[in-house]
């Protein structure tokens, strides 16, 4: 079993924030850290340091700019560790509210300090759940502490409130600073609070899909992968039990890859009957499970060995594709990025199905779909798209750079490495419009001019520039004419030739795409029902009907890339 041996905790500059030791004597955080720091970036999850007394292996998260260092001398499970170091972050950020600043760490050292001496018991953890803790731990909040310090009544134990009574010298009684065993109650479900009230009883579910997209310089579909996160919010009184209902064109069995699940899932249920999820809630927000999704399907690779033509390739319905196209013009100095969209990614039927689900009451009796004012599964919305075109180190400067079709603002300036084209999602509708329900899309054009280093060279044939050539001769000569000429045209074929190739290596290797769908996803998988068993839940009351709402996003950060 994997033993925490130390945490060590810094800020953004690398200050240390934090130190606590749990077993052993393992080196110093100011010397872990130098060497952790001499690794260049991208730095690894993992790093062994044989140099250190003795040989240690240290481990590394950064989350909000501070850096998480754990050190281990002994043999662990790798992905154990990494994932308390994930926990820690995210019980610290559910304490201390995100995000994560060093100065929330400093000014509520008593609560870390409680927190991680929770969360491991003896180098071997122990509790990583936040309802649990909260049963333990009080959160830092100035009224419960200044209720409990009064002696007045507060909504959870208060850590200024005496919990065992000690004596000093003068033999007064001194307060021991703890939570109050009296009004301390276990709670029967490990990841959730004891005695859980709420005055409205609700339940969100987001379903939130990023989007990775690799597109060949034919625009032929490379890999395209959906990494899926079902995020619930529960504020149930009592302890609920809940069974979740998802479903997709084709069996969601058929769909899913690697799911993970919340420990709170039943796992045989999901075994049993696939896209059922039965289980009792954390209280708040948490994140249920999450999974993959091939899209382009089990035959992907059979298509690509087999000889493809235009109607055997493999179809993509995502909102925008891009393409680039290089040496273009004279010189070869030009290229184009051209943004293709797709009016119709949603698709009719999956429009109708969502719409026919919110008219038949799918997520429970007298409930329907909690969504903002744009961007409902009946009507997604895209909102603003920003393609990025980089560039190699070689360029010095892109001149004549504009939009020649569609519209949108770019924005480079000279020594940038990458070109920025954003189109807002008003923009975006006009373009759509340009289809006419034509089912073709609309494309967008951005066209511009590479520079490189040497473009301003005194020689203009090593540069590519425009060649003159004069010549000095007499009547004579020109009676006689000769051969000469001809040289000058020989040498400036050779020269564009040239100048193409070295203007070659200017040009952008790749260009991505960033966009945010609300109200779709890319893998089709929706939410069919939300229902709470009353037989198995307790506490809720008879006659409660919780309010239910769901909501749908597809994100793509650079997701959709097309490689020349």
């Amino acid at each position: 079993m994997s033993a925490i041996e130390a945490l060590y905790l810094f800020d953004e500059h690398n200050t240390p924030l934090l130190e606590h030791t749990y077993i052993g004597r393992p080196p110093a955080s100011s010397t872990l850290l130098p060497l952790y720091l001499a690794h260049p970036n991208p730095r690894p999850s993992l790093i062994y340091l044989p140099n250190t007394n003795p040989p240690t292996l240290l481990y590394s998260i950064v989350q909000d700019q501070l850096l998480f260092l754990c050190p281990c001398s002994s043999d662990t499970e790798p992905l154990q560790v990494l994932e308390f170091l994930h926990r820690v972050a995210d019980v610290l950020e559910d304490f201390l509210g995100p995000p994560l600043l060093a100065s929330k760490i400093e000014g509520n050292y008593d609560v870390v300090a409680q927190l991680l001496n929770e969360m491991v018991d003896g180098g071997i953890i122990a509790n990583t759940e936040p309802n649990a803790l909260r049963d333990v731990v009080e959160a830092p909040n100035f009224m419960k502490s200044l209720l409990g310090g009064v002696g007045l009544p507060s909504s959870t134990p208060s850590s200024l409130t005496p919990s065992v009574t000690t004596f000093s010298m003068a033999g007064r009684p001194s307060p021991r600073l703890g939570p109050t065993s009296a009004t301390q109650t276990s709670s029967p479900v490990p990841w959730r609070r004891a005695n859980v009230r709420h005055t409205s009883n609700e339940m969100y579910v987001d379903i939130v899909e990023t989007l990775e997209v690799t597109l060949s310089p034919s625009g032929r579909p490379l890999s395209a992968i959906a990494n899926g996160t079902i995020a619930f919010t529960a504020k149930v009184s009592g302890i609920p039990d809940l069974i979740l209902q998802l479903g997709c064109a084709g069996g969601i069995h058929n769909a899913i890859s690697l799911p993970v699940f919340h420990p709170c899932v039943r796992l045989n249920r999901w075994k049993e009957r696939p896209g059922e999820l039965s289980f009792v809630p954390p209280d708040g927000r948490f994140v249920l499970a999450g999974y993959e999704v091939d899209l382009l399907g089990s035959a992907a690779l059979d298509s690509f060995s087999a000889s493809s033509t235009a109607k055997s390739q493999l179809k993509l319905n995502v909102p925008a594709t891009v393409s680039v196209h290089t040496s273009l013009g004279s010189t070869g100095s030009d290229f184009e990025v051209r943004l293709q969209l797709n009016p119709h990614f949603t698709g009719k039927s999956s429009s109708q199905s969502n719409t026919a689900a919110i008219g038949k009451g799918g997520l429970g009796r007298g409930t329907g779909f909690a969504s903002a004012s744009t961007g409902t599964t009946g009507s997604p919305a895209i909102e603003e798209m920003i393609v990025n075109i980089p560039l190699p180190a070689s360029v010095k400067n892109v001149a004549d750079l504009r939009v020649v079709r569609g519209t949108g603002d770019t924005g480079y300036a000279p020594g940038d490495r990458s070109i920025e084209w954003r189109i807002s999602s008003r923009e975006i509708s006009t373009i759509m419009a340009q289809d006419r329900g034509g089912g073709i899309g609309a494309t967008a054009t951005l066209r511009g001019t590479v520079i490189g280093q040497d473009d301003d060279s005194s020689d203009a044939l090593d540069a590519g520039g425009p060649v003159i050539l004069t010549y000095d001769y007499d009547d004579d000569q020109a009676a006689q004419p000769s051969l000469l000429p001809s040289m000058p045209k020989q040498h400036s074929t050779d020269a564009g030739a040239k100048r193409v190739k070295a203007n070659k290596v200017l040009m952008p290797s790749c260009a991505t795409v960033s966009f945010s769908v609300k109200g779709w996803l890319p893998s089709g998988i929706r939410v069919e029902s939300l229902n709470v068993d009353q037989k198995r839940s307790k506490g809720l009351g008879s006659g409660v009907t919780p309010y239910k709402g769901v909501k749908y996003l597809c994100v793509s950060r650079r997701g959709v890339e097309c490689r020349c």
